[in-house]
């Protein structure tokens, strides 16, 4: 019996990503791997799947615990044994303060760079049933509104959860069935994790009410995403800045809100709950004057019909003068990569850097960057700060 069932849950999580494949199209494929069981079951799979030749196992070393670069080095002699190309990329985590958000927020910059380098069709990701139901429970603990209650998205850009409906019992049988090396993650029982909280000490007591919580709260995510499917087809049409408020103020509630949300992530602007509800209120108003909302880096602005964004003020085109030696000071251009001392050298975008930053986007545009002319390597940068290897002081001086 439980050989069956291992048998099953190999073609069960093969037949996952086959369709996830299916739904991206022919190409390389990368798969983010922590070592942990459901995620070397997804690599596994998409290496038995896609083939090894098609197959990237990246693996992001956050350099929070002891023995995390000996894991990062298991996963990717693993990955090459099997004939896939291991990718291994090590990241600081800056904010000990809030290590969750700061190591997401690291470990989704290090996955971006390595699609984009690579030139990867997808990076799968090994989100389960499990995790889908923990997301939508702490939204619901930290207060989210309907569409936070959509949980995962099973494709968002370049990121592919294939999982989303596989057990994490059927992930652990497919460990045992392949015999796979699979590593622990300590903080994987830290409760100064909220996701590890959740898990181990709310869903427990949650479930004991009802033994199918977790199935009802995957439904709830599905039920959800349905909802936002069909809001977005109303909202979609004012989602974007600048806003007709007297058109948009004819709108349900749930479509004026689900507007400027659509508004505010196109502008690259950080929002929360108080924020929709400060914007929609005066999308309401009479129209007559002007009303204004503060975000960070801009303000959200109503002047009579008209809503729109004005963005903090960016420093003018002459506001630095570069310092003595090989250097020159130009303004952003589309396409500038630098290797930031955060990074430690990693090279990525300066566009990806400031998404990173959350610097608005009227702001990125006249960014200011520092130019080694003898190598055209840029050396600093305005939101940004000095490359790798250069001295934390270098940068431009104020103009006078």
């Amino acid at each position: 019996m439980g050989t069956t069932r291992q048998r099953d849950a190999v073609g069960t999580l093969r037949a996952a990503v086959n369709a996830a494949i299916g739904e991206v199209g022919p190409g390389l494929y990368g798969v983010a791997c922590s070592g942990g069981v459901d995620s070397m079951a997804l690599a596994d799979a998409a290496i038995a799947v896609a083939g090894p030749m098609h197959t990237v196992v990246v693996t992001v070393d956050h350099g929070l615990q002891p023995t995390s670069a000996f894991v990062a080095d298991g996963v990717a002699t693993w990955a090459k044994q099997q004939g896939a190309t291991p990718v291994i990329r090590r990241v600081i985590v800056e904010d000990r303060a809030s290590v969750e958000a700061a190591a997401r927020t690291a470990r989704y910059g290090a996955l971006e760079a390595v699609i984009e380098e690579l030139g990867l069709t997808a990076m799968m990701l090994a989100h389960t049933h499990r995790d889908q139901a923990e997301t939508v429970l702490m939204r619901i603990v930290r207060g989210t509104g309907p569409a936070g209650l959509a949980g995962m998205a099973v494709r968002r850009g370049a990121f592919v959860r294939p999982l989303l409906d596989v057990t994490r019992a059927e992930t652990e049988a497919y460990v045992r069935a392949r015999h796979l090396p699979v590593w622990d993650d300590p903080m994987n029982r830290d409760p100064a994790v909220t996701r590890v909280r959740v898990r181990d000490g709310l869903l427990p007591q949650v479930r004991a009410e009802n033994p199918a919580i977790d199935d009802a709260l995957v439904r709830l995510a599905s039920a959800s995403r349905e909802w936002l499917h069909v809001i977005d087809t109303y909202a979609a049409p004012f989602g974007q800045f600048p806003i007709v408020c007297t058109a948009l103020a004819k709108e349900p509630p749930a479509v004026r809100k689900r507007a400027i949300a659509l508004a505010l992530e196109r502008a690259s602007l950080g929002y929360d709950a108080a924020h929709l509800e400060a914007i929609d209120r005066i999308v309401l108003l009479p129209d007559h004057g002007e009303v204004a909302i503060d975000l960070p880096g801009a303000r959200v602005v109503r002047s009579y019909a008209r809503l729109d964004v004005r963005y903090e003020p960016a420093a003018p085109r002459d506001a630095f003068t570069a310092p003595p030696g090989p250097y020159v000071i130009r303004l952003y251009a589309a396409g500038d990569r630098m290797r930031p001392a955060r990074l430690k050298g990693r090279s990525r975008k300066l566009s990806d850097l400031y998404i990173d930053l959350k610097v608005p986007r009227e702001n990125r545009a006249r960014a200011h960057v520092m130019v080694r002319t003898t190598d055209h390597a840029i050396v600093w940068a305005e939101h940004v700060g000095s490359a790798y290897g250069e001295a934390p002081d270098l940068g431009p001086y104020p103009a006078e």
